[in-house]
């Protein structure tokens, strides 16, 4: 007669047991497609009769009694998801990281690509002339531009007053951050509608466009607040890959060119207001390039638009 241990026997039970569980599936319950906390997706119709989707995540809890602050998104359908997430994290450790509940409105449009070239070229760009344009990398002609104007008012009159309707907004603290031609655009409105926005957040702007006619409204901004000082902050980022490539390299230099300087030289210049109410930043992302540099200056023009203004000042980081 054969005896076997407890200990034998209690591995039996258990190598049965595993095997039995090896055999059972896994029990899967499918939500749909995720979709991020708190937060609408609504499509609007402007009056100009332009379709857009509109993106509004907002804070847990009651808000301040002078209301959150809100920061826009342009370009929405690509870093929206990026922005909301980024905020909601780092404002669980606000005592450390400065960040403060926000409300985020990102303004897209229909779809679920990422940029939609036609649409966006129109409503972040001045007016251009095709002799001032570099060559598109496929060779197509460009697109309609010269909504910026436009897209401004729509923001100014029909986004924001939608946006007050949902969530109680703190007007004084009020931020818009873009990319590419979204950085342009973000310009563009500080520089002509400097009471728009308290922040200003433009990263990898394409200031190239049209042959550098942004300089044109820099000279009016720089003229108007040596008559009447403003407040306002703005925060300009490049990646360092980004030097010499992309469209600027495509382009012939021109008198214009050579006037306006990179970048950077724009952001030094805007400093030089400081006793006017203008307080800029200036950070160069080392080892980005033009695509790769958007996650990392969102989560830093994050904070700049929602921690307190004592941290920031006239700098280059």
């Amino acid at each position: 007669m054969i005896r076997h241990s407890p200990t034998f026997a209690l591995f039996v039970v258990a190598t049965i047991g595993t095997a039995v569980q090896a055999d059972t599936p896994s029990r899967i319950t499918d939500h749909g497609e995720y979709r991020l906390p708190r937060t609408n997706d609504l499509a609007l119709r402007s009056k100009a009769g332009r379709d857009y989707r509109l993106l509004i995540s907002s804070p847990e809890g009651e808000p301040p009694e002078a209301g959150f602050p809100v920061l826009y998104v342009l370009d929405a359908n690509s870093c929206f998801g990026t922005v909301v997430e980024a905020q909601r994290l780092q404002v669980r450790r606000g005592q450390t990281t400065g960040i403060t509940p926000a409300v985020i409105v990102g303004i897209g449009y229909p779809g679920d690509g990422p940029f939609d070239p036609g649409r966006r070229t129109y409503d972040l760009t001045t007016p251009g002339e095709a002799g001032k344009l570099p060559r598109r990398p496929d060779g197509s002609p460009w697109p309609a531009s010269g909504g910026a104007d436009e897209f401004l008012d729509f923001i100014e009159n029909e986004v924001k007053p939608l946006v007050e309707s949902r969530v109680q907004i703190d007007r004084s603290r009020q931020a818009i951050f873009g990319h590419s031609f979204g950085g342009l655009f973000v310009l563009h409105a500080m520089f002509n509608r400097p009471e728009a926005f308290h922040s200003y957040i433009a990263a990898s702007p394409s200031v190239w466009w049209n042959d550098f006619a942004l300089q044109k409204a820099e000279e009016r901004f720089a003229k108007r607040c040596a008559q009447s000082p403003v407040r306002l902050r703005l925060r300009v980022t490049t990646g360092e890959l980004e030097k010499n490539s992309g469209p600027t390299a495509r382009l012939a230099p021109t008198a214009a060119s050579t006037g306006f300087g990179s970048t950077e030289d724009m952001a030094m210049r805007l400093q030089k207001l400081a006793d006017r109410g203008v307080r800029v930043e200036f950070h160069e992302y080392p080892g980005e390039n033009h695509g790769s540099v958007l996650p990392v200056a969102l989560n830093h023009g994050l904070r700049f638009a929602l921690t307190s203004e004592t941290r920031d000042g006239p700098k280059r980081e």
